[in-house]
Order: structure tokens, then C-alpha cells, then sequence
């Protein structure tokens, strides 16, 4: 895929990772393009990172709304006290999934990660990346309802909902890993 055989290329660049994995380079095959492939590592790693970092916030935040549901109703401390650290991890959360995403979509549209024939998983991936957003809105929507005091979920129904992210996680790295299809 790389050809480092002409002095005038560095060795860092490759041919056509951007537009295919084919190793042409061709776009419509009237042209020739090289993108520096020694980016592509480091926005790999950080996109782990990034991924790993918000799960871990997803994997916490409805734990607390656990914690929330089985406060008792005259402990007004306590409820204030995990509605905080709800909302300081909500927001915190949300601050490691920009980077995620922003990361992913580098490497997706910018070194064609996942592009091209064969590469049914990353359509499949991009949906499981839709559900994590949605259940990420849900956690936002939850906890509003919460400090309403509207919610009227027991804490056995936010360990249940405790358990879709630790799914979604699974389906997307099997996704990328494996490559089923």
C-alpha cells in the first residue's frame, strides 16, 4: 500500500488509504493522492481514549440515578449531593464525547477507515455510535427528570438501564474487531 521507492516521497506517506484500501490511490481513476499516514496512529489512540473515557462516564452516571431512586424522601442532603456529582459527570461525560466523535469521524472520512466494498461493519458501527449518543441523551433527559422530581422509575429499572451501554460497548468493539460482515 505504501510506496516509498521514489526520493522525492517521504517515507511516511502512503497512496491511496484516503480514497480506498485498494491501494490505487485513483479517484475515478484520473488521479493520484497521498495523505500522511503518520497521523493516523495517534488519531487512532486518542479516539480509544476518548471512547474508553465516555463509556466510563455512561457506565457510572445511571449507577448514581441508582442511588438517586432509593434515597429516602426525607433526605434532601443526600438527594442534592448525588444530583451534583450527576450533573458534574453528565457534563464531564459530555465534554470526552466530543473528542470521541470528532476523532472517529478523522478517521473515518479522513483515512477512509471502513470505506469501500467489504465494509458492511462500520455501517453497523455507525448505528451502535448512533445508540450510544441516544442513550447518552437519555441519561441528560433522565436526570432532568430527577431533579424535577418527575422520574417514577425504580432503582431495579435504572440497574437494568445500567446494563445498555456495557451492550452497546461489546457490539461496537466486536464490530471493529471481528469485522463480521
Amino acid at each position: 500500500m505504501c510506496d516509498s521507492k521514489k526520493a522525492s516521497q517521504p517515507r511516511l506517506m502512503c497512496r491511496g488509504f484516503f480514497f480506498g484500501l485498494d491501494g490505487t490511490g485513483a479517484l475515478h481513476g484520473t488521479r493520484r493522492y497521498t495523505r500522511p499516514m503518520h497521523w493516523f496512529p495517534w488519531v487512532k489512540s486518542f479516539h480509544i481514549v476518548f471512547v474508553a473515557s465516555w463509556f466510563a462516564g455512561l457506565f457510572y452516571l445511571p449507577r448514581i440515578f441508582v442511588n438517586l431512586a432509593m434515597v429516602p424522601a426525607g433526605s434532601a442532603a443526600e438527594r442534592d449531593r448525588l444530583l451534583l456529582m450527576a450533573g458534574k459527570l453528565l457534563r464531564f461525560t459530555t465534554l470526552l464525547a466530543v473528542p470521541a466523535l470528532a476523532f472517529g469521524l478523522w478517521l473515518w472520512l479522513g483515512f477512509g477507515v471502513g470505506r469501500g466494498p467489504g465494509n458492511g461493519w462500520m455501517h453497523a458501527k455507525l448505528g451502535v455510535v448512533v445508540l450510544v449518543i441516544a442513550y447518552h441523551h437519555s441519561c441528560a433527559l433522565l436526570l432532568q427528570r430527577l431533579r424535577t422530581g418527575a422520574s417514577t422509575w425504580t432503582h431495579q429499572r435504572f440497574r437494568w438501564f445500567n446494563e445498555i451501554p456495557v451492550v452497546l460497548l461489546l457490539a461496537g468493539v466486536v464490530l471493529v474487531v471481528v469485522k463480521p460482515f
